[in-house]
C-alpha cells in the first residue's frame, strides 16, 4: 500500500516513522508543513486542497493517516481560525483527496470531544459536547472525514507522550531536576497514551484492513496528572521534588480541561484483536529511552 504520513515531526509522526522500517511491505511518503534539517521527509501543506490533491494523484497515496494537528489547547482559544483551519478543514481535504481515488484515511482525534464531566470510560457512542476550541474543530474534523472518505478510521486518544517534542512526560522529568517542589492537578482523571503504542495499534489497522468507524484508544489504568507525574518521577529516578497535589481551581487556564476522560477501548480490542500495554509498562519503557 502506498502510505502518506503527515505531521510526521510530530509525536505520533516521529513513531510512525520508526515503526514503519518494520513494515516494509508498505511504501510510505512522510509529510510536514516544516521539515527539519536533514530528514528525508517532503513538505506539505495540507491547508492548501490543491497541493494536496496534487500529491496525492502523483504518487497514488492508497491510505493517509493523519497525525498533523494544531494541538497547542490554550493557544486555540485565542487562534481559531488556525485552529480550525488545521484540525477541520485540512482533514477534509486529505480524506476528500484519497476517498476519490477509493482509498483509506486514519484521522487522530482527542478526548476533548466530549466534556469531561461523566464518571464512566467513555465510549464510542456516547454523546460528543466538545467545550474548548481544540474539542469543537476536532469534532469537526471528524465529521469532513466521515463526509468525504467512506474507508475512514478515526481514532481518539488522550495525554499524549514520546521521547519526540515537548510533553508532560518530558516537562515533569525536566522540572523535577530543576525545582524543589511542584504543584499538579490530582482532580484531572485520565489515561497517559504512549506515541509507540498508538502507533503499534495504527499498523495493526492498516495491515489487517480498514474496518470504518470511531475507535478509542489509550493505554490501559486509570491515573490523575499527580499520581502520573509521581510515577514518572519514580521511574526516572528523581527524589529530590515534592510534588503537592493541587485542584483545578488552583491552577486556571484559558481552555477547560475534562475532569474525566478514561477512554473505553473495547472496541478497537475486539475488532482487530490487539493487546494495550498497562499505562505504567510504557511509561517505563518511555523513561529509559529517554535516559
Amino acid at each position: 500500500m502506498r502510505i502518506l504520513v503527515t505531521g510526521c515531526s510530530g509525536q505520533l509522526g516521529n513513531e510512525m516513522q520508526l515503526l514503519a522500517r518494520e513494515n516494509e511491505q508498505h511504501e510510505y511518503w512522510f509529510t510536514d508543513v516544516v521539515i527539519p534539517e536533514g530528514s528525508a521527509a517532503r513538505r506539505l501543506d495540507i491547508t492548501n486542497e490543491a497541493e494536496v490533491d496534487a500529491f496525492v494523484e502523483e504518487h497514488g497515496i492508497e491510505c493517509v493517516v493523519n497525525c498533523a494537528a494544531f494541538t497547542a489547547v490554550d493557544k486555540a482559544e485565542s487562534s481559531e481560525e488556525l485552529c480550525d483551519l488545521l484540525n477541520h478543514v485540512a482533514p477534509g481535504y486529505l480524506a476528500k483527496a484519497v476517498g476519490k481515488r477509493g482509498g483509506c484515511m486514519v484521522q487522530i482525534s482527542t478526548d476533548y470531544v466530549f466534556d469531561g464531566r461523566g464518571y464512566l470510560p467513555l465510549t464510542e457512542d456516547m454523546a460528543t459536547c466538545p467545550k474548548t476550541v481544540y474539542g469543537r474543530t476536532k469534532l469537526a474534523g471528524e465529521k469532513s472525514v466521515m463526509e468525504n472518505c467512506e474507508k475512514y478510521l478515526i481514532i481518539r486518544t488522550a495525554w499524549l507522550y514520546s521521547t519526540f517534542g515537548n510533553n508532560f512526560v518530558k516537562t515533569m522529568i525536566r522540572l523535577g531536576k530543576e525545582k524543589p517542589e511542584l504543584g499538579v492537578i490530582f482532580d484531572q482523571v485520565g489515561t497517559p497514551t504512549y506515541a509507540r503504542d498508538l502507533a503499534v495499534a495504527i499498523f495493526a489497522a492498516i495491515n489487517q484492513g480498514i474496518v470504518p468507524g470511531v475507535y478509542h484508544f489509550s493505554n490501559e489504568g486509570v491515573i490523575s496528572w499527580y499520581d502520573f507525574t509521581k510515577a514518572i518521577h519514580r521511574i526516572a529516578g528523581i527524589e529530590g521534588c515534592k510534588v503537592k497535589p493541587l485542584h483545578t481551581a488552583e491552577y486556571p487556564t484559558p481552555a477547560e480541561r475534562p475532569h474525566y476522560s478514561v477512554l473505553d477501548k473495547t472496541k478497537i480490542k475486539r475488532v482487530y484483536g490487539i493487546e494495550i500495554p498497562y499505562w505504567e509498562e510504557s511509561l517505563r519503557e518511555c523513561v529509559e529511552k529517554l535516559g
